[in-house]
C-alpha cells in the first residue's frame, strides 16, 4: 500500500494545480512585462557578494534586493535601473484576496527565475515588518523539490515537488517557517520555451497604520 503523505508544519498550504494550463501561460506573458521594464539581476550575499545561483526581478511599489554593501532589504527601485518597479499582475493580486486571509494587499512580488541547477538554501522570509500577512509563492515552468521545516533551523524538514500551476502559503504558524529549494528537475515543463523555473512571491511588507 501507498504510504499517506505527511501533513505539512502548521500554518504551510500547499495548493496542487492551482492554476491551469492557460491561466500559467498568462502568468508568464505577464511577467516578460514585468522584465522587459525591470531586468533580471543577480542577487549577491551580504558581507561575503558571493552571487546567488538565482536571477531576479521585482514588482510592486517595493522590491526586495540584497547586495555585499547593504544586505537584505526592500526598496522602492531597481538596483540597475534606479527605476521604479512596475505593478503587480491583477492575476497575482486575485491570488492574494483569495488565499492571504489578510485586509491589505501585497506590496511586493520576487520574481526568482531557477536555472537547471539552481537551488536556494534554507532561509527564513523576516525582511518584512508584518509577519501577519502570508507569503504566497507560485511556481512556473520545471518542477522543483521544496523543503520546509519549523521556524527553528535545526527543527525537522519535509520535501516535497512543487509543479507548474503550484501555490504554497506560509501564513500563521508557519509565516517564518525555514524553507528552500533543493534541486530543479529539468525537462518537466515545456510552459517556457528554454527551461527552468519561475518563482513568484507576494508579501506585505510594512504594517498598515
Amino acid at each position: 500500500m501507498p504510504t499517506a503523505k505527511k501533513a505539512l508544519p502548521p500554518g504551510i498550504r500547499h495548493l496542487p494545480d492551482h492554476f491551469d494550463r492557460p491561466a500559467q501561460q498568462a502568468l508568464v506573458d505577464d511577467i516578460r512585462r514585468v522584465v522587459e521594464a525591470a531586468p533580471l539581476f543577480t542577487p549577491a550575499m551580504p558581507r561575503t557578494g558571493k552571487e546567488m545561483s538565482v536571477r531576479m526581478t521585482n514588482c510592486g511599489e517595493l522590491g526586495w534586493v540584497t547586495d555585499k554593501e547593504r544586505g537584505y532589504r526592500y526598496q522602492p527601485t531597481h538596483p540597475v535601473t534606479a527605476e521604479p518597479w512596475p505593478p503587480i499582475p491583477d492575476t497575482l493580486l486575485d491570488l492574494w484576496r483569495a488565499v492571504a486571509d489578510h485586509p491589505d494587499p501585497p506590496q511586493a512580488c520576487l520574481v526568482n527565475f531557477y536555472s537547471d541547477s539552481a537551488k536556494m538554501g534554507l532561509h527564513q522570509d523576516r525582511d518584512e515588518s508584518d509577519f501577519s500577512a502570508p507569503v504566497v509563492s507560485v511556481s512556473l515552468g520545471d518542477d522543483c523539490l521544496f523543503r520546509v521545516g519549523g521556524v527553528n533551523r535545526n527543527d525537522p524538514t519535509q520535501s516535497f515537488r512543487l509543479r507548474s500551476g503550484d501555490v504554497v502559503i506560509l501564513g500563521g504558524e508557519g509565516r517564518l517557517a525555514f524553507h528552500g529549494v533543493d534541486r530543479i528537475y529539468p525537462e518537466t515543463s515545456t510552459l517556457l520555451k528554454n527551461g527552468g523555473r519561475i518563482n513568484l512571491t507576494l508579501r506585505r511588507v510594512t504594517i498598515s497604520v
